[in-house]
């Protein structure tokens, strides 16, 4: 238990509790941090709720109040809505919040997210993963990540009760590159992707 014995334990709130995003917010539970979650249906979050995750109504309520919030929901469209709608993440956060995004989308949409965040105080990862949901239940994912050092190194306990695999890949937008990549295995993409990651 990393956190025993601190007076409060780091609060995360996890947007998307789909088949991977389930595990994910179970295995934060279990690694003693404070689980806010909120999805569409609450009924999807039953297991992690019993694991002892709080829901909350709205991702307004759920991200208001929290160190860091981990998105992983379904298609770009989606990351962008819950990001960047008026009564989203971006706009509702508190400064200093750390938002990781761990959906699989677009490194062009990363940098957006990335650029509002920063224009509100917050800071952001790209961080998409492999492994499944195999390895999301066991804690066993890889973590492609996008941004800064110093981001990157804040996120730690995180990722480390999620994944084993864990890199840095360059700035943002990167981890979006090195999935795409991962899911054509080397194939052309690989030189054209990390060519415009570094360009």
């Amino acid at each position: 238990n990393a956190f025993r014995g601190m007076a409060a334990r780091p609060t995360v709130a996890v947007v998307g509790v789909g088949v991977m995003g389930r595990s994910m917010a179970v295995n934060l539970v279990k690694a003693s941090f404070n689980v806010r979650v909120f999805t569409r249906r609450k009924e999807s979050a039953t297991i992690v709720l019993e694991a002892g995750a709080v829901w909350c109504d709205s991702i307004a309520e759920a991200v208001s109040s929290v160190d860091t919030v981990i998105t992983m929901v379904g298609f770009p469209v989606d990351v962008q809505d819950v990001y960047m709608r008026p009564d989203g993440i971006i706009n509702s956060a508190r400064p200093g919040t750390l938002l990781i995004d761990m959906t699989t989308t677009k490194p062009s949409l990363a940098v957006e997210i990335s650029k509002a965040a920063e224009a509100k105080g917050l800071s952001f990862l790209d961080a998409p993963v492999s492994g499944g949901d195999v390895g999301a239940r066991n804690a066993m994912l890889s973590i492609m990540v996008g941004g800064s050092e110093e981001d990157f190194f804040r996120a730690q306990p995180v990722f480390n009760a999620l994944g084993k695999t864990i890199v840095l890949q360059g700035p943002c937008g990167c981890g979006q590159h090195a999935k795409m990549c991962n899911q054509v295995r080397f194939g052309p993409s690989f030189v054209i992707s990390f060519t415009e990651c570094y360009a």
